[in-house]
């Protein structure tokens, strides 16, 4: 990347106001800006590594080096513009979320995903406030990011002063908790950098405690290979017996996390439409998705996060889910007969994934 721009050739106090109105007006709800200096995370990241904890996020491993510098990815970067987007829907209610949890035949998915994917909202957006930047200040060099590159995004925005890193490991603030999506913007330009914000979890381990798979294995550390975020959603095989009834209905990510966190009674809705709940997600019960066809997972899922797991993987997540059901005391014996009756005609037509789930389930 090479920029037109010098330091001094922009009022930058102006300038970063500016940015800061032009982000509000795209929909963004926080912007800050750092360098590219990690520090002591790519230690941190390369310890995680080597102990396995990203499991079979291969990913994670090959790109380690350029993860530890976002100068690597995209030579020329000085500066990291780095924004927060909400995606909090007005419909979400956190006692409704609990309620469902403990209701055996409903099904729950994580709550930023009932609607469009984040990953195309926020480049979209992120790519036109580059355009907008660009006419306002000239020619410059710039790449967008939003969990779309080998970046330690949470690192940079918690440096870059969004917020600070719970001990769930996701990024949280004063204004918003944890419920928004992050992106970036790597720049050629010397913008001046923000300060870090301070700590503000204190002594508080309900996220640890609350972890269905203890996967929070101390505060700060995340061991990927436990999390249902992870089973559900990364790991392509079968999801590890030991962890299957921790999972109970979770069918797609798991949030318990982030609902009893006290910082997210300040969790900000989003005014945004793209986030809104799609095909009743948020209502629908394991023998509706457990019903859809093929054909059906991919029209209802398209543009959204969800279908990239494709229609195996959601099915094998579906059968833990209803076998989960079938042991459970309050589920009537009538839904169990209806839950079994629907695994028993899916089985002959099952691949091999989702059979071996759908047995499991059974058997249970």
């Amino acid at each position: 990347m090479t920029s037109s721009k010098t330091p001094n050739s922009f009022d930058q106090a102006n300038l970063r106001e500016w940015l800061g109105e032009q982000s509000k007006k795209l929909g963004f709800d926080g912007l800050r800006i750092t360098d590219t200096h990690l520090g002591v995370a790519t230690e941190r990241l390369n310890t995680w590594l080597a102990e396995g904890r990203h499991g079979q996020m291969e990913y994670m491993a090959r790109h380690a080096q350029l993860r530890s510098d976002p100068g690597l990815l995209v030579p020329g970067t000085v500066r990291v513009i780095c924004v927060t987007m909400n995606y909090l829907s007005p419909a979400i209610d956190f006692d409704v979320e609990w309620q469902r949890l403990a209701e055996p035949t409903q099904a729950v998915v994580s709550m930023y995903a009932r609607g469009r994917d984040y990953h195309k909202v926020l480049r979209n957006r992120l790519q036109e406030f580059a355009q907008i930047i660009e006419k306002h200040i000239g020619s410059f060099g710039y790449r967008v990011f939003t969990d779309s590159a080998p970046l330690m995004e949470v690192e940079l925005a918690r440096k870059a002063g969004l917020g600070w890193r719970g001990k769930h490991t996701l990024l949280l603030n004063r204004e918003s908790g944890s419920t928004f999506f992050l992106g970036e913007i790597l720049v050629d330009v010397p913008l001046p950098v923000d300060q870090e914000e301070e700590s503000h979890c204190g002594t508080c381990q309900s996220c640890i405690e609350i972890c269905p798979t203890q996967a929070i294995t101390a505060p700060y550390e995340l061991d990927a290979r436990r999390c249902i975020s992870y089973l559900t959603i990364e790991n392509p095989d079968a999801i590890p017996v030991e962890f299957r009834k921790a999972m109970g209905n979770r069918v797609y990510g798991c949030d318990d996390c982030q609902l009893i966190c006290p910082w997210n009674k300040f969790a900000q809705r989003t005014a945004l439409p793209d986030f809104a709940e799609r095909h009743g997600l948020g209502k629908a019960s394991l023998l509706q998705l457990w019903s859809w066809t093929e054909d059906q997972f991919e029209k209802r899922h398209e543009g959204s996060a969800i279908r990239r797991i494709g229609y195996s993987r959601w099915r094998r997540n579906l059968a833990v889910a209803l076998g989960n059901a079938i042991t459970d005391e309050q589920v009537a014996t009538a839904d169990k007969v209806l839950i079994r009756e629907a695994l028993s005609s899916a089985l002959p037509m099952a691949d091999v994934l989702v059979a071996e789930h759908i047995e499991w389930a059974l058997s249970s």
